[in-house]
């Protein structure tokens, strides 16, 4: 995946003679990158990374890229998620964050988010780190939480799909529970897909029963970053 965000830039410094210098957005952060290479490169590399994700990318990377608008509109909207993400790797520092584009990916492996064996049922420990997570997306509550479910291999394929829904949803209940605005959070089932490391081992299915959420800007912050691109 970060083999072809490479290319991709590679190509654009090539052939887009109106974008910054290769060097320029080699050495840039998310947010310089979103403001130096403008709407017409982030709709390439949108594209790009669409159709990766068509092919058997991860769902909640091609979430976060599909939400994007690109513009100094997209590099206001980065830097408030830099801050973010940074906000929630201090609050669960045992989380995967990753910064995409003008979103966040966060993955909650199973040592974050647990179940009881073939249950969608939290256990405490996954509401007590539910718990830490909550002040942050309250904090920033102008973004939309696509939540997905996943599961080893284990099982057959439509069992472990409806399981996987389930997981998102109980992930969903608690948020609202929680007071958390309900019209922010979507779910998903994925099932088996997607996996992030080898179904062949313990270790490796442990990871891959896990929680996924894609942090993307919502209409109300959207429209309040062109307003202040525009001044």
């Amino acid at each position: 995946m970060k083999k072809l965000i490479i290319y991709s830039l590679s190509f654009l410094c090539v052939t887009a003679s109106v974008l910054t210098s290769c060097n320029s957005i080699k050495n840039a952060n998310n947010t310089q990158k979103g403001a130096g290479i403008g709407v017409a490169a982030g709709a390439l590399i949108g594209g790009i990374l669409g159709n990766y994700v068509g092919k058997g990318g991860n769902a909640v990377l091609g979430s976060v890229v599909g939400a994007a608008v690109g513009g100094g509109t997209g590099a206001i909207i980065g830097n408030k998620m830099d801050k973010q993400a940074k906000k929630i790797t201090e609050a669960l520092p045992g989380a995967d964050v990753e910064r995409v584009g003008e979103g966040i990916r966060l993955v909650l492996k199973e040592d974050a988010i647990r179940f009881d064996v073939n249950k969608s049922t939290l256990t405490e420990q996954a509401k007590l780190n539910l718990d830490k997570l909550i002040p942050v997306f309250k904090e920033y509550g102008e973004t939309n939480l696509d939540i997905f479910g996943y599961t080893d291999s284990s099982g057959k394929p439509e069992y472990n799909l409806t399981l996987s829904k389930n997981r998102a949803a109980s992930v969903k209940a608690y948020l609202v529970s929680k007071g958390l605005v309900a019209s922010r959070l979507n779910t998903t089932g994925m099932g088996i897909a997607d996996p992030i490391a080898s179904n062949e081992t313990v270790e490796g299915k442990s990871q891959n029963r896990r929680v996924e959420f894609a942090i993307t800007a919502n209409q109300k912050m959207t429209e309040e970053a062109k307003a202040e691109a525009k001044n």
